[in-house]
């Protein structure tokens, strides 16, 4: 029985469907969970640089008061404990980031001028908590009066919850991915069972058992798995590779603070292992399940 175990269910290796559909779910696969861990890492990034941020509007349309309570503003924050560090955004900068909106200074024409507000990026050594901006607002009061304080982390909350949103469905579709592999190798399990239907009889009946009838479909499954998950994995880099590349393009800060480390391609690369797993204990129960039915 042991010898002819491997012309129970006799197929060429990587040929028929079973390989490539495997090769395709295990690609999916790897891609969605490869989104999912770039979306993770660029979320932990962007929390640990901003969550100590705080932002100081001084919105005084007047240019003299304003650089007055800037001023003051600055001397202020200093007698502040646990300011790690702050900075007056320069003018010049701040021009570049509105002139996609409001057009630039020699665009503008006299009174037609719409006035910046004056911004200090302010660092603190701890999450910037309510207590703490109500602290530094109340410590700019008398000095700034129009000074308006933002914690830098509640801006981009609805951008956190989005990508949050986006980790889950790329979750939900790993688990969609997997059920549809499980279910692809069911049917194949099944259909190579009813093609060697009067080959099992006759193992039967020669004394083989349920065990080692399971076994040679499991090793069959398990071949088609291990090639179609390696197809599948080297598929899923050239796409994620050629993905990172046009993102890298952007120069987004968000952005790029999502790229995989080592340990996230150590991830995708169990990916093929875990499908090769996942189909052979398929096809195991699907082939035990049956072959109860059959005698």
């Amino acid at each position: 029985m042991a010898g002819s175990d491997s012309e129970l269910v006799p197929q060429a290796r990587l040929s028929g469907p079973m390989p490539w559909v495997i090769a395709i779910m295990v690609a999916l696969t790897a891609i969605a969970l490869a989104a999912g861990l770039a979306l993770g890492n660029a979320v932990v990034a962007a929390t640990a640089e901003i969550e100590g941020g705080v932002t100081v509007q001084v919105i005084e349309p007047r240019p003299e008061l304003r650089k007055q309570e800037v001023a003051r503003a600055l001397d202020a924050l200093k007698q502040l404990p646990g300011i790690q560090s702050m900075r007056l955004v320069p003018q010049e900068e701040l021009d570049r980031l509105v002139a996609p909106w409001l057009g630039s200074r020699e665009e503008s024409q006299g009174d037609m001028t719409i006035p910046v507000p004056a911004l200090i990026d302010v660092r603190l050594d701890k999450p910037a908590t309510p207590a703490r901006v109500a602290t530094v607002e109340k410590a700019l009061l008398q000095a700034a009066p129009s000074a308006r304080v933002d914690a830098q982390a509640n801006w981009l909350r609805p951008v956190f919850d989005a990508i949050v949103s986006l980790q889950w469905l790329a979750i939900a579709l790993v688990v969609l991915f997997a059920g549809a592999l499980s279910a692809a190798v069911l049917l194949a399990a099944r259909s190579a069972l009813g093609a060697n239907r009067d080959t099992i009889e006759i193992v039967h009946l020669l004394g083989g058992t349920d065990a080692q009838i399971a076994r040679v479909f499991q090793r069959s499954i398990a071949w088609d798995a291990a090639g179609g998950g390696a197809v599948g994995l080297a598929l899923a880099i050239v796409v994620i590779l050629s993905l990172g590349r046009r993102f890298a393009e952007l120069g987004a800060g968000l952005v790029t603070s999502g790229a995989l480390g080592w340990t996230d391609w150590l991830v995708l690369a169990l990916v093929p292992g875990f499908a090769t797993l996942l189909a052979m204990l398929t096809a195991r129960l699907t082939v035990m399940h049956a072959l109860r039915k059959m005698l």
